[in-house]
């Protein structure tokens, strides 16, 4: 029920940073690095509308408990041990 919990403050979190980029760009300002690699109107905008989606997939992992998984694929590359 933790994990459930969790992970759905998690997407609350991102879907808010996706729904309200305009008031975290008036907040917060803009991003020089988002402004340069996005060169389209609104780059900051995009950048944090991009964000709070990688968030909500973050939160749906915890909320299905597939993150441990992919954790360990990530980082099972680097602990792997010669037989």
């Amino acid at each position: 029920m933790t994990k459930f919990i969790i992970g759905f403050l998690i997407v609350l979190a991102g879907f808010m940073m996706a729904w309200k980029s305009e008031w975290l760009l008036k907040n917060f300002g803009r991003v020089n690095w988002a402004e340069e690699k996005f060169p389209f109107g609104g780059g900051t905008r995009f950048f944090y509308k991009i964000l709070g989606i990688i968030i909500i997939f973050l939160g749906l992992f915890v909320i299905t408990g597939i993150w441990t998984d992919i954790l360990n694929g990530l980082f099972g590359l680097f602990n792997r041990t010669s037989n």
